[in-house]
């Protein structure tokens, strides 16, 4: 399950929940606040926390301890079931798509983390070479390598089918989901009801549909969840939210955000010719849950970001990192209409050089709200009162606020913000955090899985940054725009939406 690697690690960083929950209302607004407690849970009395079960009278509870600790230290896994993991011990993952971005995901676990282990691999690839020597065995033979190097060896099994893992491998605490995009839903939920927690890397999903259900699930199950979209958990999207919040650039009226992806593929259908599947390549396992085609190299390694049936495109690769900052500050939650355009769209083939426009009515006391994304090299005319060089650091991904008072812009991933006009800027960097900061993506989650709060981009919050984007694929292919009804689900105005919102799956991998 060949993954292209593109994210940014996110250092970890001590902090203080103290007073986080009264914090986090600060500048939001009344209406809003909710969404803030969600975007940045200090503690599960905001959110469903990953560990919820009756309390215990306070005698029982000591008489038991007190037993305990007259034997031994019985992990926590082994008296509450297989969510649990005790605090002092390692968090046991199992890695599902061993490309680029699954075997960097895994590296940055271990390397910053001594309380994780990964166990086991799985990928349809045993071996292939796209950007690096990726595959379930050269990267199972890495990780024991990283894991020895650490004087903590450990033997990772390896399988070509995640059914299989899971039916065998019992030890598994918690999977990291690195496929193509096809693929999240499936597993996700099958690692879920397993009792596992789970770390899926963006778009949480492949189609709206799969995002509820997932959000549903991991809800029901209590599981620890994170999206990988990394710059959640940074400083830089905490900033904007604060200075948004407090009023740094007044009424927010425009967001403009841009990706440097989207030519993956060129052409357009299907290819015609029938190439030998490469040995040691599980072809049939690697479509999954699509309806069968012959095997091409056009469609993996590296290249199934292009095809609508395994990927998103740019928006999808990269929606849910550059929009961040604005769906988490203003609260974008459901949108009233969507549109794209796009010189050429084909069936099969994802676009290049797409534009997406989003609005959005009042939102508490927030006014409506116009939302763009640009790829394949577009970009927004540059705001009143800020210069081209002075927006040049944003590069190829970024975001745009636009004011009536003022301009904010981050890089792409969620970087940290820029204030324009300048004589604001000294003012606001002065300002006191009140939101509550994170110790680093992947850490969020290892502490969720031992019972902590839970990780701010949990499967709840990256199901709706998901939507958000998909709906936009969704316009694009349906060649209209749409008129969006959340509650329902529906585009209101076209039925050529349908079919989009829930697609076809091959027999015998339905998901619900």
């Amino acid at each position: 399950m060949a993954v292209a690697a593109n994210e940014n690690d996110i250092e970890p960083r001590k902090v203080s929940f103290k007073g986080a929950k009264q914090a986090l209302t600060a500048f939001a607004p009344p209406a809003t606040a909710s969404h803030a407690a969600q975007a940045f849970p200090p503690g599960g009395d905001l959110m469903t926390s990953p560990t919820s079960r009756p309390s215990i009278p306070r005698r029982r509870f000591l008489q038991a301890a007190t037993a305990a600790a007259a034997f031994t230290i019985v992990p926590r896994r082994v008296l509450g079931g297989p969510k649990f993991v005790a605090p002092s011990e390692s968090v046991r993952v199992a890695l599902i798509g061993a490309g680029g971005q699954g075997k960097q995901d895994a590296k940055w676990l271990l390397r910053d983390h001594a309380d994780a282990q990964v166990i086991s691999v799985c990928d349809p690839y045993e071996q292939w070479d796209h950007g690096g020597n990726n595959g379930r065995l050269p990267v199972k033979a890495e990780l024991e390598k990283l894991q020895a190097g650490k004087g903590t060896p450990v033997a990772v099994s390896d399988y070509a089918d995640y059914r299989q893992m899971l039916d065998r491998e019992s030890a598994i605490d918690a999977v990291i989901c690195a496929t193509p995009d096809h693929w999240h839903a499936t597993i996700t939920l099958a690692a879920m009801k397993a009792g596992k927690h789970v770390y899926c890397e963006k778009p949480l999903t492949h189609n709206i549909w799969e995002a509820r259900e997932v959000a549903r699930v991991g809800k029901e199950t209590g599981v620890a969840t994170q999206m990988g979209n990394m710059g959640h958990s940074g400083e830089g999207l905490r900033r904007t939210c604060e200075w948004i919040w407090a009023g740094a650039i007044g009424a927010v009226r425009e967001v403009h955000a841009w990706g440097d992806g989207g030519r993956y593929v060129t052409g357009h259908g299907r290819p015609t010719e029938t190439p030998p599947i490469p040995a040691g390549f599980d072809w049939d396992l690697w479509v999954g849950p699509r309806p069968p085609r012959p095997y091409h190299p056009s469609y993996t390694p590296g290249l199934w970001r292009g095809w609508w049936a395994f990927g998103c495109g740019c928006l999808g690769d990269m929606g849910c990192h550059n929009l961040d900052p604005a769906y988490c500050a203003l609260h974008l939650e459901t949108p009233l209409t969507v549109e794209a355009t796009s010189p050429g769209v084909d069936s099969e083939i994802t676009c290049y050089c797409t534009m997406y426009r989003y609005t959005y009515g009042a939102r508490g006391d927030m006014p409506p709200v116009k939302v763009t994304w640009y790829d394949g090299g577009l970009r927004p005319a540059t705001p009143d009162g800020v210069t081209p060089r002075e927006l040049a650091f944003a590069g190829g991904n970024g975001i745009l606020f636009v004011g009536d008072e003022g301009v904010i812009a981050c890089a792409g991933w969620a970087g940290a913000p820029r204030l324009f006009p300048l004589e604001k800027r000294k003012e606001y960097e002065k300002l006191e955090p009140t939101l509550p900061r994170s110790q680093g993506h992947l850490r969020d989650w290892l502490d969720a899985c031992k019972g902590g709060p839970a990780a701010s981009a949990n499967f709840q919050y990256g199901a709706g940054i998901t939507e958000m984007v998909l709906l936009g694929n969704v316009a694009l292919r349906a060649g209209t725009r749409i008129e969006w009804d959340a509650a329902n689900m529906k585009a209101t105005n076209t039925p050529k939406a349908d079919a989009l919102l829930r697609e076809e799956y091959r027999p015998g991998w339905d998901i619900g």
